[in-house]
């Protein structure tokens, strides 16, 4: 039976919603809270979830469109994500979306190969076609898995540009080679001195390679300025995954920071280099009309796309008393200002994830959420889908005590779900607003296998405590 305080709570809850039903306007109580905010951190429960793909793609089209944000940024490694960039842009070979996003081959294909990104990369290309040059808006990649594709993108680039760095850089890396593609038999051989440390090698291109900046892009101006960043980035990837690599054996709280220090140093960096391609091209825009030069100062405006555990501030979590840091906690101490993170929530239906790592994907069941937990709090609220903003004092103090929270990322496993996939946090805390979507359903991946397509049997009975 439901405490006094739960009940008082829930009424709290019933008042503040902002009812999603499916119209025009259900979107307005985000953009309201976001306001001038430049950096927009939109979460997800799951990495396999429809709703949240589809809310979270209708809020940054609004976003482009009202707001003129210039980037997405998502959690998926670089090189694949460029690719996607540069037919965004128009710059590729590639004849649609579905051939754009052929290189997020690594597990888990369906995070990016799914037909909730397929729509959305088509409108961006669409949207963007109507644009000029310089206001098309661009989708880049924050993770350091892609050590590997990353050194052959370096390489590439500096193939066509400097074949003399190009042989220094091959020499570094080669150091790399003895582990052949995998990472993780580098990282362990590495931190136990079963092989030499690459660090320094590594350290040294990325250096190597920014001081050839001005000679680099000083022939082709703002086209040059990207594929030396999309160098750059991935020398600097390179650099921070052997690190991160090496860390994975040192304890799950280093390799956690690691990561996380890296995306929110990328969407920085990224940050910068979008405001200067600005400048850039507004520099060649009056220089051609004689007028005077200058930039207007105003920072590139940036929304990330990565799961809850990424984007929620850390500072809230039970994990972040034991030393973790998170992207979102990270671009809100370094941007106070304007900074918004948004979360999600949802009490049960389907989820597209895998049994273990490197496993197909399935199409399972989402077991009804615990009762301690903040997603059971929303659901016994009786509304089917709202959105909560947590500035609203009321509320904030509602939600500050520590609950349960879900989280469901590439692995689902039902059977150890209190262990697996809940943690103890403070909401309000965590994010600025929070999407609640009670019953939602499984992205489609772009390659459905049988596993998938069969699907779980939905259990008679749920377990309520595993």
């Amino acid at each position: 039976m439901p405490s006094q305080d739960t009940e008082h709570l829930s009424r709290i809850l019933r008042a503040a919603a902002q009812p999603l039903h499916g119209g025009p306007g259900d979107l307005d109580p985000a953009l309201a809270l976001i306001g001038d905010a430049s950096c927009v951190l939109i979460g997800e429960a799951s990495h396999g979830t429809h709703d949240f793909y589809r809310v979270r793609a209708e809020l940054s089209k609004r976003l482009i469109v009202e707001k003129g944000f210039a980037a997405i940024a998502v959690e998926a490694d670089w090189p694949d994500a460029y690719r996607v960039n540069r037919y965004v842009h128009g710059r590729s070979a590639d004849r649609d979306a579905n051939a754009a996003l052929a290189d997020f081959k690594r597990f888990p294909g369906w995070m990016w190969r799914n037909a909730d990104v397929l729509d959305f990369v088509g409108w961006l290309r669409a949207h963007n076609d109507l644009q000029p040059a310089s206001a098309r808006v661009g989708f880049y990649g924050l993770d350091l898995y892609s050590l590997h594709t990353s050194i052959r993108a370096v390489l590439a680039y500096l193939d066509r540009s400097d074949p003399e760095a190009a042989r220094r850089a091959r020499d570094r890396y080669a150091c790399l080679e003895h582990a052949g593609e995998d990472p993780q038999r580098y990282g362990y051989a590495a931190s136990f001195g079963l092989t030499p440390v690459c660090e320094r090698q590594v350290v040294e291109e990325l250096i190597d390679l920014q001081r050839q900046r001005s000679r680099l892009i000083e022939r082709d101006g703002v086209v040059a300025e990207d594929e030396f960043f999309h160098a750059e980035q991935n020398a600097r990837l390179v650099k921070n995954a052997e690190r991160y690599y090496r860390a994975m054996f040192q304890g799950h709280v280093s390799s956690w920071n690691l990561r996380d220090e890296h995306m929110a140093d990328t969407f920085d960096a990224l940050r910068d280099h979008l405001a200067l391609r600005d400048h850039l091209a507004l520099h060649d825009h009056l220089a051609l009309r004689g007028r005077p030069q200058g930039a207007n100062g105003a920072a590139a405006k940036l929304i990330v796309w990565a799961h809850n555990s990424h984007v929620g501030s850390a500072r809230a979590t039970a994990q972040g008393a034991q030393g973790e840091l998170t992207l979102g906690q990270l671009v809100r101490e370094r941007h106070p200002d304007t900074t918004v993170l948004l979360g999600f929530t949802t009490h049960t239906g389907t989820v597209t994830a895998a049994s273990d790592w490197g496993e197909p994907a399935e199409r399972k069941w989402v077991r009804p959420s615990l009762p301690a937990s903040y997603e059971r709090l929303f659901h016994d609220t009786g509304l089917p889908k709202f959105f909560l903003n947590l500035h609203l004092a009321r509320l904030a103090e509602g939600l500050a005590s520590p609950r349960l929270h879900r989280a469901i990322g590439v692995i689902y496993r039902p059977d150890t779900e209190r262990a697996s996939h809940y943690f103890q946090t403070r909401l309000s805390r965590q994010y600025d607003g929070v999407f609640h979507l009670d019953q939602t359903r499984a992205l489609e991946p772009l390659e459905p296998t049988e596993h998938w397509e069969r699907g779980e049997d939905a259990p008679e009975t749920y377990p309520t405590g595993v």
